[in-house]
């Protein structure tokens, strides 16, 4: 098959961002060109029209290629549950939640078969396949199993591309460290490298890059800067990269987002970035909590367990103040989860003790249920307040079953096309809580709740921020940076001579 591996030197080192950028630039040249990671590790999800769960890059870097998510595009998923535990997703279908040992030992060979599999289906429906590794190749005590680098690339039998983050310091370092590490077969594999994120005059670089192919002789196929072009990230150190604050002014909206150790789907606050009048700070405990506006409890994969711990911290309860001071509040899947009043862990899904439960926050008059089985799929649906109706869509991950009493005092917040309710809202529209992913990636509704806010500190409302609406503009844009910057015909002609 021909394609390209795009391995980093780290984690955050710019592979999900050039492959998405990759994708769009060899679509506008009219290649048929899909994305690949064999083996993601990421609790950030995106549900494909089947309803099945792939890693929210590769859903994006599709987009970007102009074609269809498929299960195909990451074979393997694992959401991380613990500190050594996560789920295991084969081709859409969960495995259960192994310990990473026995995920080595009992599912590896399942997961390497799943790989070439998909890797096969693609390779007959496209020209090409831009792969995408995993944190870095060279981790000498995984490498005999490393299914998302080395074995990806040794099935697949293309070229490598190696990139680093230049901002993080140390590149010189890290792109030959790296090379010296990988065994001779994958270190001959790697046949160009990338720069990424740099700042200032790249002529002021060339002597870096001069050296760089010197010692190692393989040539650089560009130097890419710091663009200011914003694509949804899935790594969880981009989770802190959420936090934007703008400025201190009373101007200002101030979001609380809630973190949580195993936060999933951070990426429904991407939006926000987008809202000059918007700062979002990211609270991890109880006295960085300060007075915002608004609180936001996003997803998880682990539910009562950071509930539990926001308890422990202190955060459960500077949520239940400032619920009574008139704050703002959403909760999305699990932060909705929490926000009810009981929490029961039926079977084990939530935390692998089947029976557990929780009290919950109390705010919502509803109690969560864990299933055996999860709901993935896509959602469209309205909202309906007065006389606004608005449009919605997004997708669900969960396996939580809700029974919520819908009364004078809070109602449903959307209904889906069958003319169910989904979530809820108070009368007063500041506590929310829904189950749809993406929900503020719906520009109008995102703007409806930012221009209550605004009302109620006494500003003026605004107009609908166009961030989602604009994605194609953005993608287009990476795509032109990817061909200004990097030698996009030489890594063409490095995908069509493969390792020859």
């Amino acid at each position: 098959m021909k394609g390209l591996m795009v391995w980093g030197t780290t984690s955050d080192a710019g592979k999900s961002y050039i492959v998405t950028g990759l994708c769009r630039a060899l679509a506008n040249r009219g290649i048929k060109v899909a994305p690949f990671k064999g083996q993601n590790m990421s609790n950030n999800s995106y549900v494909t029209l089947s309803g099945h769960e792939i890693g929210r890059s590769q859903g994006l870097q599709a987009e970007a290629a102009k074609i269809s998510p498929s299960v195909h595009m990451n074979p393997v998923l694992l959401k991380p549950r613990s500190d050594r535990n996560a789920e295991v997703i084969v081709q859409g279908k969960s495995m259960g939640s192994p310990a990473a040992a026995e995920y080595r030992s009992n599912y590896f060979i399942n997961a390497k078969e799943a790989v070439e599999d998909s890797l096969a289906f693609l390779s007959k429906k496209y020209d090409v396949i831009v792969m995408e590794g995993a944190g870095s190749p060279a981790e000498v005590n995984l490498m005999d199993k490393d299914l998302a680098n080395l074995v990806t690339a040794e099935i697949a039998n293309v070229p490598a591309l190696l990139t680093a983050n230049i901002e993080r310091g140390g590149i010189f370092a890290s792109m030959t460290g790296t090379l010296n590490l990988l065994p001779e077969v994958h270190r001959k594999r790697v046949k160009g490298m990338v720069v990424n994120r740099f700042r200032g005059d790249p002529a002021l670089f060339q002597n870096g890059v001069s050296w760089l192919e010197a010692n190692t002789e393989i040539p650089v196929n560009g130097v890419l800067p710091a663009l200011d072009i914003r694509m949804e990230q899935e790594d969880s150190l981009s989770f802190a990269a959420l936090n934007t604050i703008k400025s201190t002014d009373k101007q200002q909206i101030d979001i609380a987002v809630i973190a949580l150790p195993y936060v999933s789907n951070f990426t429904d606050l991407e939006p926000f970035a987008a809202e000059k009048d918007v700062s979002v700070r990211i609270v991890k405990e109880a006295g960085q909590f300060g007075s915002p506006d608004a609180v936001i409890i996003p997803g998880t994969r682990s539910t009562i367990d950071d509930y539990e711990y926001l308890c422990s911290i202190g955060i459960i309860q500077k949520i239940c103040e400032h619920k009574k001071k008139g704050t703002y509040i959403v909760g999305i899947c699990g932060g909705f989860q929490m926000m009810g009043e009981l929490l029961i862990d039926q079977y084990g899904s939530d935390t692998g003790i089947s029976g557990k439960t929780a009290r919950g926050v109390q705010v919502f008059p509803m109690s969560t249920t864990f299933m055996e089985s999860k709901q993935t799929r896509q959602w469209k649906g309205t909202f309906e307040q007065n006389s606004k109706r608005l449009l919605i869509s997004g997708f669900e991950i969960h396996t939580g079953m809700d029974q919520i009493e819908y009364g004078e005092d809070f109602q449903p917040l959307f209904y889906n096309e069958d003319n169910k309710p989904e979530g809820i809202i108070s009368t007063d529209n500041k506590c929310i809580g829904s189950y749809i992913h993406h929900l503020f990636h719906n520009d109008s509704w995102r703007n409806w709740w930012l221009n209550n806010i605004r009302r109620s500190k006494g500003l003026s409302n605004k107009p609908t921020v166009h961030y989602t609406a604009n994605k194609e503009e953005r993608l287009d844009a990476l795509g032109n940076a990817i061909e200004k910057h990097l030698n996009v015909s030489q890594i063409i002609r490095m995908m069509e001579m493969g390792l020859s």
